[in-house]
């Protein structure tokens, strides 16, 4: 008797899942903080478990209902328009000659609403990052304080780290897209730092990996100073990491499964630091040729 309701209970688990995996696409956009919290397995050490889900917690309205329906319609038509005339809404032939493009530029609210900020604050630490304009609204000023105290909960080893990162596209109905970068070979970035080097990160979701979310990182030197600067960081001088360490560096970047651009400084020295960024591009450099700037070997090569 045991086996046979051990037997129903994980067939009933079993169930749930593919129903909340089902349902999860169609009322992403009603339930996206909710399902959020439901889906996050972290808890910080110490802290108390919630009593009652969170789903629970949803108020759902039929007006409310209506407004998510035709503004995700409206998105779908204009996937479907963009679909028909070429990639990005622009004609074929002009999406294949694009030697250039502005990914993103910060001149309004607007524009800072597309990034999320993070610190060492979610893991007990005690660093502070803030975002908004710089002056004339003509870039964005990434600020704060870093600090490197490690928090007392007797699990976390390191601290000391902010970032900022830029929200995933996301399609209609709650369908995750991705950034398609295959026709350039370089980022191209304007931006005037303090002296302190910062860490690019891009985060790709191919399918055939063997990584559920492939990091790839370049170290960017900024010089201080009153004087902005121009960096192009070639593609080829990305590394692939995974949970903070280096792998083999054999992985080129999928290009046409960009998930998201970040940026996180965690140099480990205390003290203040800022960061202003006026745009972020793509840039085709037809002088650079390099498609792997790291030194590949050969596995098990026969002496």
């Amino acid at each position: 008797m045991a086996p046979t309701i051990t037997l129903l209970n994980s067939a009933y688990l079993r169930g749930r899942c593919c129903r909340h995996k089902v349902l999860h696409p169609l009322l992403g956009p009603l339930l996206s903080d909710s399902v959020s919290k439901l889906y996050s397995s972290y808890r910080r050490p110490g802290s108390q478990p919630e009593k009652k889900p969170s789903w629970q917690n949803t108020d759902l309205s039929f007006k409310k209902s209506i407004e998510v329906l035709k503004t995700q319609l409206s998105m779908l038509k204009k996937e479907t328009k963009d679909y028909l005339i070429g990639p990005g809404g622009h004609p074929f032939n002009q999406y294949l000659l694009e030697q250039t493009r502005v990914l993103w530029e910060f001149r309004s609210q607007e524009d800072l609403n597309k990034w999320i900020i993070s610190s060492d604050v979610e893991i007990g630490g005690k660093s502070e990052v803030y975002l908004k304009l710089g002056r004339n609204n003509q870039a964005a000023l990434l600020y704060g304080t870093l600090n490197t105290e490690v928090p007392r909960d007797g699990e976390t080893k390191y601290s000391g780290y902010c970032s900022m990162r830029a929200k995933p596209p996301v399609g209609s109905f709650a369908r995750k897209k991705y950034y398609d970068w295959s026709n350039f070979n370089s980022l191209y970035l304007r931006i005037r730092g303090d002296g302190r080097p910062w860490m690019v990160n891009i985060y790709t979701d191919p399918y055939f990996s063997h990584q559920k979310d492939d990091l790839y990182n370049y170290f960017m030197f900024t010089r201080g100073g009153p004087y902005w600067e121009e960096i192009k960081i070639p593609f080829s001088k990305f590394f692939l990491s995974s949970r903070g360490r280096v792998q083999d560096n054999q992985h080129p970047i999928w290009l046409d499964k960009i998930s998201t651009l970040g940026f996180t400084i965690g140099d480990k020295v205390d003290g203040p630091f800022q960061l202003e960024i006026d745009f972020i591009g793509l840039l085709n450099d037809r002088a650079h040729t390099e498609e792997f700037a790291y030194e590949t070997y050969e596995k098990n090569a026969q002496v």
